[in-house]
């Protein structure tokens, strides 16, 4: 009876060592698994953080080109230059001479463009009117309307003039063919003058002086109104001023005081002697149309050029006149003709001209209102 109770002790120990083996293995094992698994996460992780540095890398580089391409479709390039590095883009030119070899740039580059249409019959008043403009500060580019060319070669500024020679052609078709605002755009002042002039009181530099001084992006010299065919009040020398932008006259219909903010009271100048500036030019030229010979009608919204407000921007310098003699040159036929034209033919032929520039000027007038009416963009900053 005393050996029963031994006998379940025993089996009693036994299995408590059995459980604490089992215990024991389970904790290994799960050691083991837990270490397995850091060492996995360890592993993958660096993997991943590889992957996200190379992933950032090419966010990166993404984020940088599409900021590029933003910024390049910002930058406006020249029309037909988009195919072109920046760099190489030459978009604008001048009309200054080049040597054929040893080239090299003129450091002191001319600042201003005389451009007049001429004829043989006017070379004295032209010559006169060049001699004005110091060789120096301005470019000479004579239109040759009447088809002659060498009998200017006897003035010696003719040598570095630009002649360009088109039979019977006014200067608005010479100056929207040759004269594009891209071209013209190194000269601070456009000089597009007619040949009947007379500049005995007149002196170029001290014009540019004036006009800068006062602003004047559109401008002409004064006419003297004893010795000139004056057809608009506003252009008449005021003795007493060296600058007026407005005429306090009775003009027509149009009774003009302070309170004008127009044609033809202020913010106009003729079209025989007009002086842009490059800005004043580049949208004068975009209003010359193509096909209007004469020009006639522009003259009257040449306010919508004046880079603002045109009864400050356009003005008539008093202290430099000329005088306008209004010589019928056109139509008188070409110089390269040798027969004499009979006096009627000649009349008849001015007679035609004179239509066609009421014509033409008509034509413009409707051409302004049609695009005023159509654009619906279009604000007119001068509408009261």
């Amino acid at each position: 009876m005393n050996k029963k109770p031994n006998t379940l002790s025993s089996v009693s120990s036994l299995n408590m060592n059995q459980k604490r083996k089992s215990s024991s293995s389970s904790l290994r094992r799960l050691f083991t698994f837990v270490f397995l698994l850091a060492v996995v996460f360890l592993i993958g992780n660096a993997f991943i953080t590889v992957d996200y540095k190379q992933g950032s890398e090419w966010s990166s580089i993404i984020r940088l080109n599409l900021g590029k391409l933003k910024m390049c479709k910002i930058q406006l390039r020249p029309l037909g230059s988009e195919t072109l590095p920046r760099g190489i883009v030459a978009s604008t030119s001048d009309l200054e001479m080049r040597p054929l070899w040893g080239a090299k740039r003129n450091k002191n580059p001319k600042q201003n463009l005389l451009a007049m249409a001429v004829g043989i019959k006017q070379k004295e008043s032209v010559n006169k009117i060049v001699k004005k403009f110091s060789s120096s500060e301005f470019v000479v580019m004579l239109f040759h309307y009447d088809g002659t060319v060498d009998e200017w070669k006897e003035f010696e500024w003719s040598e570095t003039a630009i002649h360009v020679s088109v039979v019977n052609q006014t200067k608005w078709w010479f100056a929207k063919r040759f004269l594009h605002p891209d071209i013209v755009s190194a000269y601070y002042y456009i000089f597009l003058w007619d040949e009947d002039l007379g500049v005995d009181h007149f002196d170029a530099k001290r014009y540019v002086s004036i006009i800068r001084e006062e602003g004047l992006e559109i401008s002409q010299p004064a006419l003297d109104p004893n010795l000139s065919e004056v057809h608009h009040q506003l252009t008449s020398r005021d003795r007493k001023l060296r600058v007026h932008r407005r005429t306090y006259k009775v003009i027509g219909k149009s009774r003009c005081n302070e309170n004008s903010t127009g044609p033809p009271c202020t913010g106009f100048v003729e079209m025989m002697a007009p002086v842009f500036s490059k800005a004043a030019w580049r949208c004068a030229w975009n209003m010359i149309q193509n096909d209007l010979n004469h020009g006639w009608g522009i003259d009257f919204q040449l306010g919508y050029c004046a880079q603002g407000d045109r009864t400050k921007n356009i003005g008539i310098v008093d202290s430099e006149y000329i005088l306008h003699l209004g010589l019928p040159t056109l139509g008188g036929g070409s110089a390269e003709n040798k027969k004499p034209s009979s006096t009627s033919q000649t009349s008849s032929a001015r007679s035609e001209v004179r239509k066609q520039t009421y014509a033409e000027l008509e034509t413009f007038k409707h051409r302004w209102r049609n695009a005023v009416k159509n654009d619906e963009c279009w604000i007119d900053r001068f509408q009261a």
